[in-house]
């Protein structure tokens, strides 16, 4: 169930990101219904975790390392997950109103139920590895979503600033968890709540504590750290009114009541919590009361109740426990009414400036009484939700700061006074006569763009009036699974008569009053632009003075350490892999020393004429290419008699396919590069300093050959270096369902091996296809080769396609192409062939593709292109899909990852057939090989093409005339 929770908005949000990017109805209705659906999920256990029990599932995660992928749903992980998801519906409902036609609404669907099930993951962990991947998930998601309208500058910098910082932080908090797991002995939660001694007492303590801290007052924006959330309102309103209430910055507060019982109660973690929460109050505060944008009020009155939130959890009592908690409540209600009302009164006026807007409750006054009552709820204001948690944070001040600390009352104390200021800046909007200077004229929204506003601040009434019995056994149950079964004394009632913390709040609320009446009459408070005295504090500018230090510190480095030059990389590279060894190197005892009588002259010979072949192609390569080309196909095709002469015929035809491939596309490649020496240039006399430097590289390039041939024969005659040999021979067949060792080896045995490999491939692939459509040749290379410029040839001015029709190349063409279906048979016995026999995806798809090479070869790029849908792309997502569901399907019925299974199947007159599982993933292998060398290959035979276009020509309407985006599909 709880699994079932967390995957309903992740699968919500991969529907959503199926869908056309102008629907509007259907992403909206699909993730409103998966939302629906989990929170019907979560409330329904709530009588079981009200009656102790912590429903949890176990998953196999890491089986290797201890971990398992564990959920767990206590009293805080529920309400929590209720804020989630019920305030999560009702942004949903609010967006589909909200967000324009002209917008990607389907992409924005699948980035917030992304968020969402990110959240959930975080709430609903149960390992502390665990929690730090959803953890970061959350901050790319966020990203995201701050980001989505990415072509404004703001929204890029606002999502950028807060992915860099909330990272960090994430990567600190990745330490302290690891830095717990070992102390506590284990990375499942409840060993580790339950270790709370043994990890108080631990010399990893402070680092751990302080570790765990940059996680959760980065993500909760604390000080120092606030200056990313005010920028983090570059996102539309929806995704602030969900990330400031009740997901992205509540995870920084969520995290220090997870791990109350485990690192609260000592004296750093009261000064560094309690001094972090204490600044960030009063500067939240402070800068609110100063913002002329609504949302920007917002966003500075949330970091300053999330530093109210911080500061209980400092203090450290169970209270004050207590306390956090409720206002994470309260605060998750109102402040999610206030963002929507604002994204209203923004998306009906066309502005948000508060010098701009007045007297809007004539023109939308059920929009302006629900942001008055949310307004006094985020004030104080008694019967209102706020009053009551902050009056709790008033009386936990004053009983733990006493006299020694009276500063944390006079702090509190601050705060609410400037929290009624800011709020009664917030509601001024709705007063005196009706703006008519407005960019549109303001009118109330549709009646549903209302409702979730409306729920809210009945939930902010409903608290304030009745608090015990609305929420008093919810905040009993989300206490008490931080707690511990015994709480604290505290009553919800309304009225607890005169008393300290009641004349606390008195004060805050007539000398907020008192205050704000002072700055706008006599202050020009609409009129400033700046916070007195905290306008130096510039976090924001810091965090890029930062970043634009780090960016020169390392073009600086790049720019004395590094070159664009291949050469010297090579050099540092091979000096590296010579050194490094040789330093780590021991000796190796019972070392097998070879014999020159044991050596066959014929390999020996084959050996030699490879080794020349390519120090023949390396000599050749700075200046006749195509020579080079050749010779490293000697020395391919060398190595390849070598595995077939070892026995490893798999090897050979792997190896021979893979050098006629990659000898075709290099070959097309080198057509557009420019000469590098001109002929006449060859003949002169070469300095002295470049054969000393050719010298150096030949030294270090034999160095490193032989170091590595020397590495690979002591691994190799080592004692017992057959023991992995015979592992694979042996269980090949039983465990793998084939004969051929090395393709069971790879499609079952170190399948994910493979699935990484063809991953990288279809990435290259990509790369390549995306390079070679910006790249442009050099105009000396566009012209014809000076080989192929002959007047008497007829064949000079016949483009392929007429050569091969009626040309010089008509045979040819004729019989290659019958050739076509041929070598696909081929590939397809080979392919079906090679779970048992030399054969296989990757070879079956190398000669395929060889096939299709030799058409492009003969009849150009406008023939094969108006005959053939290659289509490469989709051979690479097909393939990568069919590897990965091999993969998926073994996990779906409980068993690892990639798990291979046979199935014995009886066909009339073939007889039984046993039909592996791994063949679906052979045939992605195939696939990917296809897709990825037919990509390149067209990428390049594309230069052609674009070569000769004349400018201004009129376009042509045949296929070879389309561009290179409408050509691939």
């Amino acid at each position: 169930m709880l699994l079932l929770l967390v995957l309903l908005p992740f699968g919500a949000a991969f529907l959503a990101a199926c869908m056309p990017a102008g629907s509007r109805h259907r992403p909206a209705a699909v993730s409103a219904l998966a939302t629906l659906a989990a929170l019907a999920l979560a409330v329904s256990q709530f009588d079981r975790i009200a009656a102790g029990e912590v429903p949890q599932e176990r998953h196999p995660w890491l089986p290797s390392f201890g971990l398992d992928i564990i959920l767990r749903m206590d009293g805080l992980a529920w309400v929590f997950t209720i804020m989630v998801l019920g305030i999560g519906v009702l942004v949903l409902l609010y967006a589909r109103y909200y967000m324009s036609r002209r917008d990607p609404v389907a992409r924005f669907y699948a980035y917030i139920m992304a968020f969402m099930g990110s959240m959930l993951g975080v709430v609903l962990s149960g390992n502390l590895i665990q929690l730090v991947v959803f953890w970061e998930l959350t901050s790319i998601t966020s990203f995201l979503l701050i980001g989505y309208w990415q072509e404004r500058n703001d929204a890029r910098r606002g999502a950028r600033m807060a992915f860099t910082v909330t990272t960090i932080g994430g990567l600190c908090m990745l330490a302290g968890m690891l830095l717990l797991g070992q102390m506590a002995g284990s990375y499942e939660l409840e060993k580790v709540l339950a270790a709370g001694n043994v990890i108080r007492a631990h010399d990893w303590y402070l680092p751990a504590l302080v570790l765990v801290a940059l996680g959760a007052l980065t993500k909760s924006a604390q000080f120092p750290f606030q200056f990313w959330l005010p920028h983090a309102m570059a996102a539309p309103t929806p995704v602030s009114a969900y990330l400031h209430s009740a997901t992205m910055v509540k995870a920084g507060v969520f995290l220090l009541m997870r791990l109350w019982p485990a690192l609260a109660g000592t004296e750093a973690w009261f000064w560094i919590l309690a001094g972090a929460g204490v600044c960030t109050l009063l500067i939240g505060s402070l800068f609110a009361i100063f913002q002329h944008d609504m949302k920007g009020l917002l966003a500075y009155s949330t970091i300053s109740h999330l530093g109210l939130i911080t500061v209980l959890m400092g203090i450290g009592t169970p209270l004050s426990v207590v306390a956090a908690i409720f206002h994470t409540m309260n605060h998750a209600v109102f402040k999610a009414s206030l963002f929507m009302a604002v994204g209203i009164v923004d998306h009906e006026s066309g502005t948000r400036d508060m010098r701009m807007l007045r007297g809007l409750r004539r023109a939308m006054p059920h929009t302006a009484a629900l942001a008055i009552v949310a307004s006094a709820a985020m004030a104080g204001v008694p019967l209102m939700n706020g009053f009551l948690s902050k009056e709790m944070f008033f009386a936990e001040t004053m009983i733990v700061g006493g006299l020694d600390n009276w500063w944390m009352s006079v702090a509190a104390v601050l705060m609410g006074l400037f929290s009624v200021v800011y709020s009664l800046r917030f509601i001024s909007v709705f007063f005196g006569p009706l703006a008519h200077d407005l960019p549109d004229t303001p009118h109330e929204p549709a009646r549903w763009m209302r409702v979730p506003i409306e729920c809210l601040v009945l939930l902010c009434i409903a608290v304030g009036v009745m608090p015990e019995r609305v929420v008093g056994d919810v905040l009993a149950v989300a206490a008490g699974s931080v707690l511990g079964p015994t709480l604290p004394e505290y009553s919800l009632a309304i009225w607890h008569g005169v008393n300290l913390p009641l004349m606390m709040s008195v004060a805050a609320l007539g000398g907020g009053v008192l205050c704000y009446l002072l700055l706008r009459n006599r202050f020009e408070l609409r009129e400033r632009d700046r916070v007195p005295v905290l306008h130096r504090l510039k976090g924001a500018q810091m965090y890029e003075n930062t970043m634009l230090g780090l960016s020169s510190g390392a073009a600086w480095l790049l720019r004395w350490t590094g070159t664009r030059r291949l050469q010297p990389q090579l050099l540092v590279l091979m000096t590296a892999m010579v050194l490094v060894p040789l330093l780590l190197a021991r000796p190796v005892h019972d070392l097998v020393t070879p014999s020159l009588l044991d050596a066959d002259p014929l390999f020996a010979m084959l050996w030699l004429i490879g080794a020349g072949c390519a120090v023949a192609a390396a000599w050749q390569a700075k200046y006749h290419r195509l020579t080079a080309l050749a010779l490293v196909g000697g020395t391919g095709m060398i190595t390849s008699i070598t595995f077939l002469w070892l026995s490893a015929p798999d090897l050979a035809l792997t190896q021979l396919m893979v050098e006629t491939v990659t000898t075709v596309l290099v070959l097309l490649g080198l057509r557009w590069l420019p000469l590098r020496f001109q002929p006449e240039h060859l003949k002169g006399r070469v300095p002295l300093e470049s054969w000393l430097r050719r010298s150096r590289d030949l030294g270090v390039a034999l160095l490193g050959g032989l170091a590595l041939a020397a590495a690979s024969y002591a691994v190799l005659t080592r004692p017992g270096a057959t023991a992995l040999r015979d592992f694979f021979v042996q269980r090949a067949l039983p465990e793998g369902g084939g004969a051929n060792v090395v393709n069971v080896l790879l499609v079952d045995f170190r399948g994910f091996d493979t699935l990484g490999e063809i991953t990288v491939l279809s990435a290259v692939a990509l790369t390549v296809y995306a390079l070679l459509r910006r790249f442009r040749p050099a105009p000396e290379s566009i012209a014809i080769p000076v080989q192929q410029a002959n007047d008497v040839d007829p064949a000079v001015n016949q483009k392929p396609a007429q050569q091969a029709r009626d040309g010089y190349l008509m045979v040819q063409a004729v019989y290659l192409r019958l050739l076509l279906p041929v070598m696909g048979v081929i590939a397809v016995y080979f392919f079906m062939r090679g779970h048992n026999l030399p054969g296989g995806g990757f070879v079956a798809g190398l000669i395929f593709a060889t096939a299709l090479i030799v058409q492009y070869m003969v009849a150009g790029t406008d023939w094969v292109e108006s005959h053939l849908r290659l289509r490469p792309h989709r051979w690479i997502g097909l393939g990568l899909i069919s590897a990965c569901g091999t993969g998926i399907g073994a996990w779906l019925f409980g068993f690892p990852f990639l798990t291979s299974h046979t199935a014995h199947v009886t066909l009339p007159l073939l007889g039984e057939l046993h039909i592996p599982s791994a063949f679906v993933f052979d045939l992605g292998v195939f696939l990917v090989v296809v897709g990825t060398t037919m990509l390149i290959l067209v990428a390049l035979a594309h230069q052609s093409l674009r070569s000769r276009r004349v400018p201004g020509a009129a376009p042509s309407t045949s296929l070879s005339s389309l561009s290179p985006t409408k050509e691939i599909r």
